[in-house]
């Protein structure tokens, strides 16, 4: 029989990052009749495959499983494969064009590898909510659309807006609600999690287990959590995304990038430290400490603790004690392509003996604009001028630059660094 900790402890744990919880006095019932019998609770989250990437954002919903797992109670993870073909209308003011089975289950490979960077795969319950409703006959879907109204389901917002300024609304859209709603019945859920913006169909799954005789289930909703800028949801179309298979140190940068005021934020909804532990950090820790601590535990989390070890190294040897990662990005770039001289031809002819090749004129802003470290060559003029340029760490801000193209160019631009290696071959770049 499995054992869980008092009630009060595993609910101060659960509310940690919770944005709000229908009903806490009933999930403290629950956890109680739990923690009496040795039975664990089911909680259920389901995840419609519409994407293959998951970002920093979508794991908040998987942070808060991942907690009810660690109490020992028993998670399902549910991919919405039939749910995806029909399309999520929650924020959407159109029709959500549906996706074809081969691409929901091709994300659906892609979800799973990712997700059990966080959840621990030989204690999830992995279910598809195709099982049951590939099952279900016409007189089934008749006996379920008979649960909810019409006017029920134009209370939800994305329906009564587009409803008042007729536009349409699809009828298979009217069953997204229902068929999220029935999963919970399916799965004799008796928590459900999903994010603030999913409250209205949560709830409906909390009806319809009452319409089937089973007790509701417990809906706890976590936040959207904001981006890089602090500002706009973390979305992958905005930039300020940190996508869970980005490179150590890429993720790691990222997260030193953040405010102060945004670290907290994430270490209550991207860690699982305990609050009284971030209240602690906030009144003793530095917050250059504090926020190096955090992107430590989330590379952690996605990569290993060497690669953090190795992410925080090279982050500060980048961005505190200038020096150059060691796992810096190698770029060739041909020579032709970037030098400024008149007497081309005499160069290409000593290149070609292998003799001692003397400096050559070569222009600085393009060969920026070519490494990928500016948007263009008028960009990489303005970051001259802005001092932001560094060859072999001496600041450069004249956009011509004499130097032996057969040593290797150590070139930053901002918080960016590449080492640039030199095509010497005639007939590239010219």
């Amino acid at each position: 029989m499995p054992t869980f900790p008092p009630v009060d402890e595993q609910l101060a744990y659960i509310k940690k990052g919770s944005a709000e919880i229908v009903k806490e006095s009933e999930l403290r019932s629950k956890l109680e009749k739990s923690l009496a019998s040795g039975k664990p609770l089911r909680v259920k989250a389901g995840f419609d495959p519409t994407a293959p990437d998951l970002h920093l954002g979508h794991t908040v919903l998987l942070r808060k499983l991942k907690h009810f797992q660690d109490l020992g109670h028993t998670v399902i993870f549910l991919i919405g494969d039939f749910t995806g073909m029909i399309g999520d209308p929650t924020g959407r003011s159109a029709t959500r064009p549906p996706l074809s089975a081969e691409d929901i289950m091709r994300n659906a490979k892609t979800y799973m590898a990712q997700v059990f960077k966080i959840l621990s795969q030989a204690k999830t319950e992995t279910r598809f909510n195709s099982e049951w409703f590939d099952k279900m006959k016409p007189a089934d879907w008749i006996r379920l659309t008979a649960k909810f109204t019409i006017s029920q389901m134009l209370e939800r917002e994305e329906f009564h807006k587009r409803f008042q300024e007729e536009k349409p609304i699809a009828m298979h859209e009217l069953l997204y609600p229902l068929v999220q709603g029935y999963d919970s019945v399916a799965l004799q859920a008796d928590v459900e999690l999903g994010g603030t913006d999913q409250k209205f169909n949560l709830l409906v799954g909390r009806e319809m287990q009452r319409a089937y005789g089973q007790e509701s289930q417990v809906v706890l909703t976590t936040p959207i959590i904001e981006g890089l800028d602090g500002v706009q949801k973390m979305s992958k179309s905005l930039g300020n995304a940190i996508g869970i298979q980005e490179p150590p140190l890429e993720m790691y940068g990222k997260v030193m990038s953040i405010s102060d005021a945004m670290m907290w934020r994430y270490f209550e909804l991207l860690t699982d430290v305990q609050l009284a532990e971030i209240e602690t950090m906030k009144r003793e820790s530095h917050p250059m400490e504090a926020k190096k601590d955090l992107a430590r535990r989330i590379v952690t989390d996605f990569h290993s603790a060497e690669a953090a070890t190795k992410a925080a190294e090279d982050w500060a040897k980048q961005f505190q004690k200038d020096e150059v990662p060691t796992n810096v990005e190698e770029v060739e770039i041909p020579l032709g392509a970037v030098w400024g001289a008149s007497d081309k031809e005499a160069i290409w002819d000593v290149v070609s003996e292998g003799t001692s090749l003397p400096d050559c004129r070569m222009k600085l802003d393009k060969l920026i604009a070519l490494a990928s470290l500016a948007d263009s060559i008028s960009d990489a003029v303005r970051k001259l001028k802005q001092k932001a340029v560094r060859v072999d760490g001496e600041i450069k801000t004249d956009p011509i630059i004499f130097w032996n193209p057969r040593n290797d160019m150590t070139l930053r631009v901002g918080k960016k660094i590449k080492k640039i290696h030199f095509d010497l071959r005639p007939d590239h770049g010219n």
